[in-house]
């Protein structure tokens, strides 16, 4: 394929105008196995000064004990609230943590962790996606109705970008395939009928890595890579299907007798060349041109040619 042809991924560039862009950074996460144990044991014992502040008969003071009813009180309160920072991660997942509005850290290392309660947690899924796209309507660069549809395979890069840059990163990874398909599709015509230019029909491979490169740059606001897209359907739209389907086949005819005629002008012209070159018979210019056109006859003719022996001379 010359270089004219060959694929180019889209050249403009996508919009990144976000007011504050967000980059991930890890946070250092407190065992939770142990704040689980401190939270218990703060538990255990506010509720032990509980109970011997409002059982009189404990102290032997004959009436509660407001002293240890209300420190009780309070731990019970504080071991309650410190249960609440627990969470859990599992592998390829990520944990966004938000203080207040202000970004903390992700944490993305699996395990039990523990959190300032304060802070929210959103859980952001690391695996690999598949997103299959609908087999979407498009005009091709000739003009012509066709059917078109993609597989993108992604995950997650950066959590904290996903969460903060874009508005829901699932919805934004469907729309953008969609777009960047649409605009790839109406580059490039679905068929090039003997031309030498790229097409959607026989270049797939190339398709492919264009669109990839075209996602790539849309999805990294959201910090989304993109680790393949493929055409899963490529079709003429049913309106035209039978058209474009005659049109074909015609083109193929085309193609084929060519391929025909211009090996039995090759043959013929060997055969001639050879003949004289070996003085098997002496042609003059009338007799080659009969010679050339029974030989075009006999070799482009689709039905089988009968031969006739001449048992005479040429002119009588």
């Amino acid at each position: 394929m010359s270089d004219d042809t060959k694929i180019q991924p889209v050249n403009q560039s996508f919009q990144k105008d976000v007011v504050e862009q967000v980059h991930e950074k890890p946070v250092a996460g407190v065992n939770g196995f142990l704040m689980l144990f401190v939270s218990l044991a703060l538990l255990a014992g506010s509720l032990a000064l509980f109970i011997l502040g409002v059982r009189p008969d404990v102290t032997g003071s004959g009436a509660a004990n407001v002293a240890l009813i209300v420190p009780g009180l309070v731990g019970m309160l504080a071991a309650l609230l410190l249960l609440t920072g627990l969470y859990a991660v599992q592998p390829n997942d990520a944990r966004v943590l938000t203080l207040f509005g202000t970004y903390v850290g992700s944490q993305r290392k699996s395990g039990f962790w523990w959190a300032n309660p304060f802070t929210s947690k959103k859980r952001v899924s690391l695996r690999v996606r598949n997103f299959n796209s609908e087999r979407i309507k498009v005009n091709d660069a000739d003009g012509n109705p066709v059917e078109i549809a993609a597989v993108v395979v992604w995950r997650v890069r950066e959590s904290a970008k996903a969460v903060f840059d874009v508005d829901d990163y699932e919805e934004f990874v469907g729309i953008q395939a969609e777009t960047a398909l649409r605009n790839l599709a109406t580059r490039y015509p679905y068929d090039s009928a003997g031309e030498e230019r790229a097409s959607l029909r026989e270049n797939p491979d190339e398709l492919a890595a264009a669109l990839k490169v075209e996602l790539e740059e849309r999805l990294e606001v959201a910090g989304v890579d993109v680790l393949e897209a493929r055409l899963t359907h490529l079709a003429y739209a049913p309106e035209i299907a039978q058209a474009m389907l005659r049109r074909q086949q015609a083109q193929a005819v085309v193609s084929a007798r060519r391929l025909i005629v211009e090996a039995a002008v090759g043959m013929v012209e060997d055969a001639l060349t050879g003949l004289a070159e070996r003085g098997v018979v002496d042609l003059d210019p009338e007799k080659r041109a009969a010679m050339a056109n029974n030989l075009m006859v006999a070799l482009t003719s689709e039905q089988a040619s009968t031969p006739i022996i001449n048992t005479g001379t040429l002119y009588g």
